[in-house]
C-alpha cells in the first residue's frame, strides 16, 4: 500500500511541476515520467510537421539548380573548369592548292591552322612567302615565280619539324637562310642561285659540326659552280646535286 499510495501521490503533482524544455540528451527520460497520451501527441506532431504539411513537404525537397554565377563561387577544388575553347582554330593536317592562279597570301592566312603538317603551293604565281604554321613537316611551292626578296630571312628558322623543302623551279638569287636542323631533303634545283657560302649549309667557325640529316640537296640547273665551294659541304654526308665545273 505504501508503494501504491507513494505513486498516486506522485502521479497528482506531476501535472503541477512545469516540466523544463527537454534537451537531445534527457528526452528519453522525459517521455517516461510523462503520459501515454503526451508521447502520442508528441510524435503525432513530429508526424504531421514532417509528412503531413504540404507546403513544409515542398521546402524540404525541392533541389534548387545552381546557375553559373553560383558555380563560379564554388570551391575550385571540387570544380574542374573545362578548358576554353579557341574559337576558329581548324584541325587540318594537310592543305593543297596546286595548280592554282595564285599571286598573293596575307601572312595571317594560316596563323590558324596550328595542326597543319604539309601544306602545297605548287604552280601558282606566288613572289613571295606568307608566314608559315609553325608544326610543318612538309612545304611545297616549287614552279612559283619567288625571289630571294621574296622570303623573310627567318621564314624557316623555327619550324623545328619541316623534313621536306621544296623551292625548285623559281626566281632564287641564292640558298633561303636559317634553314632548320630537322631538313632531310632541300630542293632547290632550276633558280638563280650564282653562290653559296660556308654557312649556308655548314657553320664555317665550327669545322666539327655534322649535318647528318640531310640525305638530298639539289641545286642543278643554277649558275652556281659547286666545285668552287669545297667548305660549303664538309659537315654534309653526302655532296649536292648539281654542277662542278
Amino acid at each position: 500500500m505504501k508503494t501504491l499510495q507513494s505513486t498516486l501521490l506522485l502521479l497528482l503533482f506531476v501535472p503541477l511541476i512545469e516540466p523544463a524544455p527537454p534537451t537531445q540528451q534527457d528526452s528519453r527520460i522525459i517521455y517516461d515520467y510523462g503520459t501515454d497520451n503526451f508521447e502520442e501527441s508528441v510524435f503525432s506532431q513530429d508526424y504531421e510537421d514532417k509528412y503531413l504539411d504540404g507546403k513544409n513537404i515542398k521546402e524540404k525537397e525541392t533541389v534548387k539548380i545552381p546557375n553559373e554565377k553560383s558555380l563560379q563561387l564554388q570551391n575550385d577544388e571540387t570544380i574542374t573548369p573545362l578548358p576554353p575553347k579557341k574559337e576558329n582554330d581548324a584541325n587540318l593536317r594537310r592543305l593543297d592548292f596546286t595548280g592554282n592562279l595564285i599571286e598573293d597570301i596575307e601572312d595571317g592566312t594560316f596563323s590558324k591552322l596550328s595542326l597543319l603538317e604539309e601544306l602545297s603551293l605548287a604552280e601558282n604565281q606566288l613572289l613571295k612567302l606568307p608566314v608559315l604554321p609553325p608544326k610543318l613537316t612538309l612545304f611545297n611551292a616549287k614552279y612559283n615565280k619567288i625571289k630571294s626578296r621574296g622570303i623573310k630571312a627567318n621564314a624557316f628558322k623555327k619550324l623545328n619539324n619541316l623534313t621536306f623543302l621544296y623551292l625548285d623551279h623559281n626566281a632564287l638569287e641564292s640558298v633561303p637562310l636559317n634553314l632548320p636542323e630537322s631538313l632531310r631533303v632541300i630542293h632547290l634545283q632550276f633558280n638563280n642561285i650564282a653562290s653559296i657560302t660556308d654557312d649556308t649549309f655548314c657553320k664555317a667557325n665550327d669545322t666539327s659540326y655534322i649535318r647528318d640529316r640531310i640525305e638530298e640537296i639539289r641545286l642543278e640547273g643554277n649558275p652556281v659552280i659547286l666545285g668552287k665551294h669545297p667548305n660549303s659541304f664538309i659537315c654534309l654526308k653526302r655532296l649536292p646535286i648539281g654542277s662542278y665545273s
